[in-house]
């Protein structure tokens, strides 16, 4: 059983709901297994606990 794992910043349901369909979808064409043998796990991390480049991510976003 294929596990997909998602880490990144916080996202609303909607954008959680696209995310599973559309890596279930891509990896079951690619694959050409059936979609009840994926598992897609987002996880959410909040912008506090995240760095690129040397900077917080939350201060990054808010432009400071």
């Amino acid at each position: 059983m294929p596990i997909i794992t998602l880490d990144m910043g916080p996202l609303t349901t909607e954008q959680k709901e696209r995310l599973i369909v559309s890596f279930t979808r891509d990896v079951c064409e690619v694959t050409g297994m059936p979609p009840e043998a994926m598992v897609v796990m987002i996880n959410e991390h909040s912008r506090e606990n995240m760095g690129v480049a040397g900077r917080q991510l939350s201060k990054m976003v808010n432009g400071k």
